[in-house]
């Protein structure tokens, strides 16, 4: 994984602490960057993004740069791209790169660029924690280093731009929710017994945990139907259980459905077909 484009405040003034280059290269702190004629606009993401305990997620973006006409977004050394972090930008918790050194840009005019990129999350490696679950604000930063030396730059030859607050995301934790109906078959007029469990990605431990004390629908889907119709809303227990109970009329499927939070994805259970007889 490469080290992305980031600010650090040295002695007061902004200097490159680290950028889009090998991590086993360093970079000199020599000077102070100018600050690039640059901006962003229009920055486009997902309302929000659901990550698990494992695999990896992107979510794309895409924003409009506009720049001085003396700013060569082309050259091999001019970086750009966008990123969440949590908290304020000042002193954020923490903050989601992409996997590539830059964005990719495409000019609409001599001062302008539609630019595009991704945040790719690794769970598995530590990037979230729980506590993170929730809204998250979304920042863009541009780096020109002009010819200079990626290893020993003169900084004060390197322009510099950054922007914080430009839109916001929920990064929300996955859900998993099952469903059993018992029992199968069963007598028309008989009382129907539907048991599941919700749970949620736990970040810190890379495992699923219950959810406790959310509302979940309990549905059903008469054979022959697409529709699932609402038959009662129950709560989880402290451990995300949940048991109820309904009365047998037709054939069809039992499910239990969330509806998601802020900091949760929404989820269904698989319906659970009961034959009645």
């Amino acid at each position: 994984m490469r080290i992305r484009a980031t600010v650090a405040a040295v002695s007061g003034a902004l200097a490159l602490s680290a950028l889009a280059v090998p991590a086993a290269q360093a970079v000199g702190d020599s000077g102070t960057p100018y600050t690039l004629n640059a901006s962003f606009s229009n920055l486009s993401i997902a309302k929000s993004v659901t990550v698990g305990t494992t695999a990896k997620v992107s979510v794309k973006y895409t924003y409009k740069l506009t720049h001085g006409a003396d700013v060569d977004i082309t050259a091999k050394d001019f970086y750009t791209d966008a990123f969440l972090y949590k908290g304020s930008y000042s002193a954020p918790a923490t903050e989601l790169y992409g996997d590539a050194d830059s964005g990719t840009c495409t000019a609409t005019s001599s001062t302008t660029a539609t630019c595009a990129g991704s945040v790719d999350i690794y769970p598995a490696d530590g990037d979230l924690e729980s506590a993170w679950a929730g809204s998250w604000n979304v920042a863009a930063e541009a780096v020109a280093f002009n010819g200079q030396s990626l290893t020993n730059p003169d900084l004060s030859k390197v322009g510099y731009k950054d922007q914080s607050g430009l839109t916001t995301i929920l990064v929300k934790r996955a859900s998993k929710l099952t469903a059993n109906a018992t029992p199968e078959p069963v007598k028309k007029g008989k009382t129907i017994t539907v048991t599941g469990t919700l749970t949620r990605a736990n970040w810190d431990t890379s495992k699923y945990g219950g959810y406790g004390s959310q509302s979940v629908k309990l549905q059903f889907r008469k054979k022959g139907s697409s529709t699932y119709t609402t038959l009662k809303t129950i709560k989880t227990s402290s451990t995300g259980a949940l048991k109820t109970t309904t009365t047998a009329t037709s054939d069809g499927y039992y499910r239990f459905s969330f509806a998601g939070t802020s900091t949760t994805s929404t989820v269904s259970a698989t319906g659970d077909y009961v034959d009645v007889q």
